[in-house]
C-alpha cells in the first residue's frame, strides 16, 4: 500500500548565502512581499532536506505542491529535473538516486525574470516551497505518480448515472484493476474491474445518482481504485467526484441541473498577512467559511492553480468554481513562453479533472493589456482547444481587461466571456457599467457575457458623508458595490458576476490610499480580522439568513448636515433604528438599504437596530460641532499623518467643487469637449510635457494610446489622471488647476 511523509523542515539559503533552518510551507516573501516599494526579493532559494530512509520493496518519489516559479530537484547530487510553473503538483522519482540511509533532497526555487507565467500581474509572486511536500513510497505496480502530477484517476460522470473511471497503472502487467464507487455514506453504489494496462478504462452505471447541486446540496461521492495481484493489493487511490449537469444560457444566465442559477460571487487570492502564500488548511477553511457566510454561490480562483485542498472545500461547500492558469497582463513572445502556458493548462485541466466544483477553465486574464498580435491570438486558440480535447464537459472563458474592443476576436475563442469592469473606479461612473452591458449584450445577443471582476479601494481608516470617486472612503465602496449589485440585478443575462477581491492582498508596488504594497479592494482586511462594511452589505443582497446591520461605526465623530445620517443594510422588509435605548423611526427597505435621516445627536449616541427578533450590532457615533478632517485623504498626499500638517489642512479645505462650474472632478472627456476648459487642459498638458519625470512619460503615453485606452481615458476625471503624474504635479499645483477650472461654466 502506499506510505506518504509530510516534510516539515528544510535548511534554508538564499544563493550563496548562510542556510537556517525553516518550517515548511515556506515563501523568502512573506514580510518584503507585502510592505510595498516593488522591492521585494526575487531571486534562487535553496532548500536543504533530509529524507526518510527507504522501506524495503518499494519505490520512492517527491511531491511537490507549490514551488515558485522554477524548481529543480535534487536528491543525493543527482539531478531528477526541472518544472516550470509555481502553481501545480509536481512529482520526481527519487528510486534511482537513494541510498539505504542518509538521503538528502535539495530544491533550488527561483521567482525571478524568466519565461514562465506570471512575470507582469498587479499582485506579489513569493517565492519558495509554499505548498505542501511529500515523501511517497509505493510497491512497483502503482498508479502513475508522474502523470502531470495527478492521480492518474479520471471519472467522467457521462449522462449523469453513467460513469466512466479512466485509470493509469504502470509496472502493473499480469495484475487486475478493481473500481469501486460509494456514496457519501459510504454506500457502495456501483463496481468493475479489468486487466491492467497502460491506459484502461470501467464503465459503471449508477441509478438514480444523488446530484452535487451547489451550496443547496453539495453531494460528492467517491472512487476507490485498486491494482491488485492475486489476494495482494499494490496500491490504492481514492477520489471525490460529482454528479451534476450544467449549461449556460445568453439570455437568462448560468443552470445547474436544469435549474436557473443566478452565479454571483468573490475572487479569491491565497495570500495572508506576514505569511505570503506560505497558508495553513485552517486559513484555507476561514476563507471557506468567510465566503459562504458573505452568501457567494461562486467563486473566481484567480490568477492561477489553487492549492487541491481549496479545491476540496469547495467541492464539499457547493461553489461553482472558474479555475485559471497565470496567462496574464502581459504576453511574452517565443516558444519556451508559449510552451509554459500549454503545461500550465495541462495540469490544471488534469489535476482538477475531478472536481464536481469547477465548472469554468479559465484561459487568461486582460492578457491584452499588451498590444494584440496574431501569435497571441494563436496562442489563446491552442489553450482553448487544449482544455476542450482535455475536458469537453466544462465550459472555458476568459477575463478580458476593459479596453478590450467589444467585437475583438479575442471575445469569440471560449465559450463565455467575462469583462473586468471598473466604471466608477479607475475611469467613468459606476452608473456607466449597466448601459456598456447592455451595449455588448446588444451587439452579440447569443455571446454568453459577465463581469469577472470590479471594485473599488476600501480602506478603513478614510470617511465621508458625501463620498466620491477615488477618496479610499469606506462610504464611497459602499455606494459603488450598491450600484453595482442593482446593475446586475436588473440584468439576468449576466452569465456570472465577480467581485474583486473577497480579501485585500499584497501588491507589492502599490502605493495609493496611504496604505503601501496593498490591493484594498477587499470584502475583508488581509489578515481576516475585519470585515468591511460592504461585507454586510452583500450578505444582506446574497445571503437569505435574516439580517440587520447599522453601517458606519468606524466613522465615529458625525459633523453636521447629512453626516448625521445613518445607514443600515438588511435583507428583512423593514427596520426601527434605536438610539440611546429608544426607537427612533421604522422605514422600509429598498434594495437592502435604508438610510435614517439626522438621527445622531450632539454628544455620545448608541446606536442599533431590530427587525423583529432579529437584532443589529451596536456602534458609537459622536455628534460634534464640524467635520473631522482625519477622515479625508488629501489630494496628491498618501494620507500618512497629513493631518499633523497645518498647511496639508488648509490645502485640503481649499479645493472647492462648484455646481455648475468645472473642476479636477470632471471628466477628461467632458473637459476637452468644452472649448475654454480644453484651452486649460492644453497648458497644462504643455506644462507637463516640458517639465520631464513622470508628468511627461504620462502625456508621452497618452499620445501613444490606442483607440480604446484614449475612450478609456475621456472616461477618467482629471484628479485620477493627475494620479498618475505622482510627484510630478504637486498639491499646491492641483489646486490651482482646480481654482481655474472653478471658473469656467459648464
Amino acid at each position: 500500500m502506499r506510505i506518504k511523509t509530510l516534510l516539515t523542515q528544510a535548511a534554508f539559503a538564499k544563493m550563496g548565502g548562510a542556510a537556517k533552518t525553516v518550517a515548511l510551507p515556506h515563501t523568502w516573501n512573506a514580510l518584503d512581499g507585502q510592505d510595498g516599494g516593488a522591492d521585494y526579493w526575487r531571486g534562487i532559494g535553496v532548500y536543504t532536506i533530509d529524507l526518510p530512509n527507504p522501506t524495503e520493496g518499494y519505490k520512492q518519489y517527491i511531491e511537490l505542491q507549490g514551488a515558485n516559479h522554477v524548481a529543480t530537484v535534487y536528491c543525493n547530487g543527482r539531478e531528477l529535473g526541472t518544472h516550470k510553473g509555481g502553481f501545480s503538483t509536481f512529482r520526481y522519482d527519487l528510486t534511482p538516486a537513494m541510498k539505504k540511509e542518509g538521503n538528502v533532497l535539495v530544491v533550488t526555487v527561483s521567482n525571478g525574470v524568466s519565461e514562465v507565467y506570471p512575470q507582469n500581474a498587479d499582485f506579489t509572486f513569493y517565492g519558495g516551497l509554499y505548498r505542501d511536500v511529500n515523501f511517497i513510497e509505493v510497491k512497483d505496480a502503482h498508479f502513475d505518480l508522474l502523470l502531470d502530477g495527478t492521480d492518474a484517476v479520471f471519472v467522467t460522470p457521462h449522462n449523469v448515472g453513467k460513469t466512466r473511471v479512466d485509470l493509469f497503472p504502470v509496472n502493473a502487467e499480469g495484475c487486475m484493476l478493481k473500481v469501486t464507487l460509494k456514496d457519501a455514506e459510504g454506500n457502495v453504489v456501483g463496481e468493475a474491474e479489468t486487466a491492467a494496462v497502460p491506459h484502461a478504462h470501467v464503465l459503471i452505471d449508477v441509478k438514480n445518482p444523488h446530484l452535487w447541486n451547489g451550496l443547496a446540496d453539495p453531494y460528492c461521492y467517491s472512487a476507490e481504485a485498486s491494482i491488485v495481484s492475486g489476494e495482494e493489493v499494490m496500491d490504492t487511490v481514492t477520489v471525490t467526484y460529482g454528479y451534476r449537469s450544467f449549461r449556460v444560457d445568453a439570455e437568462t444566465g448560468f443552470y445547474l441541473n436544469g435549474k436557473s442559477l443566478p452565479l454571483h460571487g468573490v475572487a479569491r487570492h491565497q495570500d495572508r498577512l506576514n505569511k505570503g502564500w506560505a497558508i495553513s488548511k485552517a486559513d484555507h477553511e476561514e476563507d471557506i467559511a468567510l465566503i459562504k457566510e458573505l452568501g457567494a454561490n461562486t467563486i473566481r480562483l484567480a490568477h492561477y492553480q489553487h492549492d487541491q485542498y481549496f479545491y476540496d472545500l469547495c467541492d464539499k461547500a457547493g461553489f461553482v468554481l472558474w479555475a485559471e492558469i497565470p496567462f496574464i497582463s502581459q504576453f511574452i513572445p517565443g516558444q519556451a513562453a508559449y510552451n509554459n502556458t500549454i503545461s500550465q493548462m495541462t495540469e490544471l485541466v488534469a489535476q482538477n479533472y475531478n472536481h464536481p466544483a469547477i465548472c469554468f477553465w479559465g484561459i487568461s486574464n486582460e492578457i491584452l493589456i499588451g498590444a494584440d498580435r496574431e501569435d497571441l491570438r494563436q496562442n489563446l486558440r491552442d489553450l482553448n482547444e487544449l482544455a476542450k480535447s482535455m475536458d469537453p464537459s466544462r465550459l472555458t472563458t476568459m477575463a478580458q481587461v476593459s479596453m478590450t474592443p467589444m467585437d475583438s476576436e479575442h471575445n469569440f475563442i471560449t465559450d463565455v466571456v467575462s469583462y473586468n469592469h471598473y466604471f466608477g473606479w479607475y475611469g467613468g461612473d459606476v452608473e456607466d457599467n449597466g448601459p456598456w452591458l447592455d451595449k455588448f449584450h446588444a451587439m452579440h445577443p447569443d455571446k454568453p457575457l459577465g463581469v469577472s471582476e470590479y471594485g473599488a479601494e476600501n480602506i478603513l481608516m478614510w470617511h465621508s458623508a458625501e463620498p466620491e470617486n477615488h477618496d479610499y472612503t469606506e462610504e464611497y465602496a459602499n455606494h459603488y458595490h450598491q450600484e453595482m449589485l442593482k446593475t446586475f440585478a436588473a440584468r439576468p443575462y449576466l452569465w456570472a458576476t465577480h467581485q474583486w477581491n473577497c480579501f485585500d492582498f499584497a501588491a507589492d508596488a502599490r502605493n495609493e490610499g496611504g496604505v503601501q504594497g496593498r490591493n484594498n479592494k477587499g470584502l475583508i482586511t488581509y489578515d481576516r480580522k475585519e470585515k468591511k462594511d460592504a461585507f454586510y452589505l452583500y450578505k444582506a443582497w446574497w445571503n437569505p439568513e435574516p439580517m440587520v446591520f447599522v453601517s458606519g461605526g468606524r466613522f465615529v465623530n458625525r459633523g453636521p448636515d447629512a453626516e448625521r445620517n445613518v445607514i443600515v443594510y438588511t435583507n428583512c422588509e423593514e427596520v426601527t433604528l434605536v438610539v440611546n435605548g429608544k426607537d427612533v423611526a421604522t422605514k422600509k427597505a429598498e434594495d437592502h438599504k435604508i438610510v435614517f435621516e439626522g438621527v445622531v445627536v450632539d454628544g455620545e449616541n448608541l446606536i442599533t437596530a431590530y427587525a423583529g427578533d432579529v437584532k443589529a450590532n451596536e456602534i458609537k457615533l459622536c455628534g460634534v460641532a464640524e467635520h473631522d478632517y482625519s477622515y479625508d485623504l488629501p489630494e496628491g498626499n498618501e494620507g500618512a499623518n497629513w493631518f499633523d500638517d497645518p498647511e496639508l489642512v488648509e490645502l485640503k479645505k481649499a479645493f472647492k467643487y462648484p455646481k455648475g462650474y468645472f473642476s479636477i472632478k470632471d471628466k477628461m472627456g467632458d473637459l476637452m469637449a468644452n472649448p475654454e476648459a480644453s484651452a486649460l487642459m492644453g497648458q497644462m498638458m504643455a506644462a507637463m510635457a516640458g517639465g520631464g519625470g513622470a508628468g511627461s512619460a504620462m502625456m508621452s503615453s497618452m499620445g501613444e494610446m490606442s483607440e480604446e485606452m484614449m475612450g478609456f481615458m475621456k472616461m477618467m476625471r482629471l484628479s485620477d489622471a493627475l494620479k498618475m503624474a505622482g510627484d510630478a504635479v504637486p498639491l499646491k499645483v492641483k489646486l490651482q488647476i482646480n481654482q481655474a477650472l472653478n471658473q469656467i461654466k459648464k
